[in-house]
């Protein structure tokens, strides 16, 4: 296994003779793919068994789930190469590490919100690890750091950049040298296991401010349109059959109402047709008018299931009233869907059709809020509902999974 420097400097710190080893912390940022993951972990379970024994750790990330699938399943391949011995409780979420007759404790957190920081009171701990420190919440991280009483215990983060007002940026990185911490930027050239093809390959997925935050590892600011590489050049073709079909919908009442109906074809999910009601420049329609609606579109088609605003919960149960389709409600997160979304139209993974003319005319418009980390609230309804399939179906794909409510009755259809 090959290291860079910064891969190696972000390691070792620690070790006497670093020329960083009174530091209390280390903080590594930068672009995605560059390395940091398991360079970090290594390092931080090599202190952990260099300067300790019998003692207890913690690894913290989003969620367990997610910590397990972006650190750990990485790092315990690299322990035994490094000659440790690990033991597993998944029950427990508890990775216990030995060389020799030292062995020590290291557990498993997820940092979803807030209210995470109570999973964490009552431990004593020698050191913790965040993993994509920007996505945890800053009174879980706050709560972690105040569990480390142990002499000699230290705090390791890594993540990918956020907005510059993010409170990891202003309170961790720009005062670094205040909190006694190293501070290493990483770039995509210090993962030496990233080929230059590779390299290339992500620097054509992402435009924008996720490029300069993602590639070039900058806190910049959300500014301009959010999807601009979308014009109506890369409009698609309906395809000539699919295998099965989704609605996704973003309701509204006097603000517009939009659902799309998606094709599957190949590894491509097409957004074939729409329906667009705007309740400000006519009247306003009700829950069974827009239901109407909603065959209308589906009219053929066996339906695998409908994608809904999780707001929604008046419509959602007219649609589980009528008993025809199976009712799904959407995952809602935002800045992580946007940047989903982003990338499922950049590979190819969706795509959008001629027909579906309000979609590319929101596409045309959706900006950032001026110095804020939101949209602005229009021209974002066909947008919103991209988004929830994407969040929701697209992600079930890639190993998610969500169970939708059955009809209360069966209805048969053309495929």
């Amino acid at each position: 296994m090959r290291f860079s420097k910064q891969q190696l400097r972000a390691m070792s710190w620690w070790c006497p003779g670093s020329g960083d080893e009174q530091k209390d912390a280390v903080i590594c940022d930068g672009a995605v793919r560059s390395g940091k993951t398991l360079c970090m972990g290594l390092g931080f379970v090599c202190w952990a068994m260099a300067c300790f024994s019998d003692k207890s750790f913690a690894l913290c990330g989003k969620t367990v789930r997610s910590l397990k699938r972006n650190l750990v399943t990485t790092l315990l391949p690299a322990l035994s190469a490094a000659g440790f011995e690990y033991t597993v409780k998944g029950s427990e979420n508890l990775l216990t590490v030995s060389a020799g007759q030292l062995k020590n404790r290291f557990y498993l957190f997820g940092g979803r919100d807030s209210s995470s920081a109570a999973l964490i009171q009552g431990i004593t701990l020698a050191g913790v690890l965040f993993d994509e420190a920007a996505l945890l919440p800053r009174e879980f991280v706050q709560q972690a750091l105040a569990r480390c009483s142990v002499e000699g215990s230290r705090f390791w983060f890594n993540c990918n950049p956020e907005g510059p007002q993010h409170w990891f940026y202003t309170e961790w990185i720009q005062k670094a040298a205040e909190k006694n911490a190293l501070y290493l930027h990483f770039t995509m050239e210090d993962n030496p296991s990233l080929s230059p093809r590779m390299r290339a390959r992500y620097r054509n997925l992402y435009t924008g401010t996720f490029y300069e935050r993602y590639i070039l590892g900058r806190w910049a600011a959300a500014e301009g349109l959010i999807y601009p590489f979308m014009t109506d050049k890369m409009a698609a073709d309906n395809p000539k059959t699919c295998t099965e079909y989704v609605v996704s919908c973003d309701y509204g009442t006097k603000n517009p109402s939009s659902f799309g109906l998606w094709g599957k074809n190949g590894g491509c999910w097409y957004r074939l047709s729409e329906y667009y009601y705007d309740g400000r420049q006519h009247s306003p329609r009700t829950d069974e008018e827009h239901y109407c609606a909603l065959e209308k579109i589906c009219r053929g088609y066996r339906i695998r299931c409908v994608v809904v605003d999780p707001s929604a919960a008046s419509f959602m149960e007219t649609i589980r009233r009528h008993g025809r389709f199976p009712v799904l409600p959407a995952k809602n997160e935002v800045l992580q869907g946007i940047r989903r979304t982003g990338l499922a139209l950049k590979e190819g993974r969706i795509r959008i059709c001629h027909g579906c003319r309000d979609t590319w005319r929101e596409f045309s418009l959706y900006r950032w809020q001026d110095g804020k980390e939101e949209p602005l609230k229009e021209n974002d309804h066909a947008m919103d509902d991209i988004r929830y399939f994407v969040s929701t179906v697209l992600r079930q794909e890639s190993g998610g999974f969500a169970a939708a409510a059955v009809p209360r009755k069966e209805r048969e259809e053309k495929s």
